[in-house]
């Protein structure tokens, strides 16, 4: 049974941190300090091997930049951790910062560093909602970013802190039975922590707390994801791929053939007509309707939930 408890907001031993470049993974100790800071890469998928505790997850990865942003990387960042039950993030930086000049890739680069590194930080006492905290505090860069963390006790609950429009779904025996609802200002401006001096903070997160079983496969990204792929297909491609490390490639890869699809009828392109957004009149009167997927960054973590 999943338990939600939401808080609406009032205002790794090893750990793997990814964004789109350079292209070979580097996995790190952060607790030698002797170590160089890490640096970002993007991988096409990965999978980790569950650590041996009661609860934990099995992970694939999948990342693919914006058809125009593939040179610089893409603005999306994320990390895994097998700490604990594990740890999974995914911050996207949001691109408006780029019309000041200012990368909006090294925000939530930044910001899922610090993250990483604070994952086992007594303070943050393995709250997501705190980690936020000080994983903002500590970041330096100027921009702004969507953020979600999900942290899975071994105990099978799972702890979830959001701040924006990453998404998060529970999938079980076939079924999304779980959906951590986006925050936006408006249509198509999330809520999101950033440099700027008036922004949302770690308490505007929406938290979360659900009780996981064996067997439940979450599905955790970008609204690159979300925009663009239907529940009914997440639910279809974790069904019939296995495998973790294929199922976040396979869900990626769908997300960005519809992105590309200016006829498919999009979650996105759906939400848009129903804030009011949609073809002229003229259009209208011929039948016509907005359509179409959304190109953007797309990052997908598929975790499995197993016992050992």
């Amino acid at each position: 049974m999943v338990t939600p408890i939401l808080r609406c907001p009032t205002s790794l031993n090893h750990h793997r941190l990814f964004s789109s470049s350079p292209p070979n993974p580097l996995v790190f100790d952060p607790t030698d300090k002797r170590a160089p800071p890490p640096l970002f890469s993007a991988v096409p998928s990965a999978a980790s091997r569950p650590i041996r505790s009661e609860s934990s997850f099995y992970f694939g990865t999948h990342l693919i930049p914006h058809p125009k942003k593939i040179d610089k990387g893409g603005e999306d960042a994320f990390f895994v951790s097998n700490y604990n039950g594990g740890v999974l993030a995914v911050a996207d930086g949001v691109s408006g910062w780029a019309e000041r000049n200012v990368d909006p890739a090294l925000f939530s680069q930044e910001l899922i560093m610090n993250a990483s590194h604070l994952v086992e930080d007594e303070e943050v006492n393995y709250d997501p909602q705190i980690l936020l905290r000080k994983a903002h505090a500590a970041t330096s860069s100027i921009g702004s970013a969507a953020i979600i963390v999900a942290m899975l006790e071994k105990s099978g609950i799972l702890k979830v802190a959001s701040v924006g429009d990453c998404g998060l779904k529970v999938v079980r025996e076939g079924q999304a039975i779980f959906s951590m609802p986006p925050q936006e200002h408006y249509f198509d401006c999330p809520y999101q922590l950033s440099s700027e001096i008036i922004t949302q903070t770690y308490r505007d997160a929406m938290v979360c707390n659900l009780e996981l079983l064996e067997g439940d496969t979450i599905v955790m990204g970008s609204d690159g994801l979300f925009d663009n792929v239907y529940d009914h297909e997440i639910v279809s491609t974790i069904s019939r791929y296995k495998d973790v490390a294929e199922a976040a490639k396979v869900l990626g890869n769908l997300a960005s053939y519809h992105s590309k699809d200016s006829s498919f009828d999009s979650p996105y392109s759906m939400e848009a007509r129903s804030r009011g957004f949609d073809v002229p009149l003229w259009k209208k009167l011929l039948g016509m309707k907005l359509t179409g997927g959304k190109l953007d960054d797309i990052t997908v973590i598929v975790g499995k939930v197993v016992n050992s």
